[in-house]
């Protein structure tokens, strides 16, 4: 397992619209029995309620979105953009579902844990502890713009859009 060491959030400097949508990240939850992950482009970092904090939107038929649900925590770790291994595993977790295998494992990943239990991708260099606040659930008739529904969910499987408080970042 890697070292991590907690962060100060005032010290941290990192462009979102690259971090998340280009470089992506692993979205983990779960427990010390059992976690799974899965790769997200689309989330915000920012400042809501009065606190730092992250939204994540999740599709009601991903694996994840269980343990999300289940769980008052999860994990937003990111990666070394340099590392084409990481890369790959970032596609493997966004084209497999944890439901039939450990895709962690077959994507030659770990899960360590943050000081709460919150699991996390250990091969990460960034991590995000977060603290779910909301769930809202994304529904067509919300949609201003009628070419979201048509672009982005011809199948009709929405989202759900979480904001959690960001409790810890870890990084090495």
């Amino acid at each position: 397992m890697h070292s991590f060491q907690p962060y100060p959030a005032d010290l941290l400097e990192i462009n979102p619209f690259t971090k998340i949508g280009t470089e992506w990240m692993a979205v983990t939850a779960g427990d010390n029995k059992k976690a799974n992950t899965m790769t997200a482009s689309w989330g915000t970092i920012g400042v809501l309620w009065g606190k730092n904090v992250v939204s994540v939107f999740i599709r009601d038929s991903r694996y994840t979105k269980e343990f999300i649900d289940s769980h008052d925590t999860f994990s937003l770790t990111f990666f070394d953009k340099q590392n084409k291994e990481n890369k790959l595993a970032l596609k493997y977790f966004g084209a497999v579902s944890g439901r039939k295998e450990d895709k962690i494992a077959n994507a030659k990943m770990h899960v360590d844990y943050a000081s709460d239990g919150t699991p996390y991708i250990d091969e990460g260099n960034l991590v995000l502890v977060c603290r779910k606040m909301s769930a809202t659930k994304i529904l067509p008739e919300q949609f201003i713009d009628d070419a979201i529904d048509s672009t982005w969910y011809k199948d009709k499987d929405y989202h759900t859009m979480y904001v959690a408080e960001v409790t810890e970042i870890l990084a090495r």
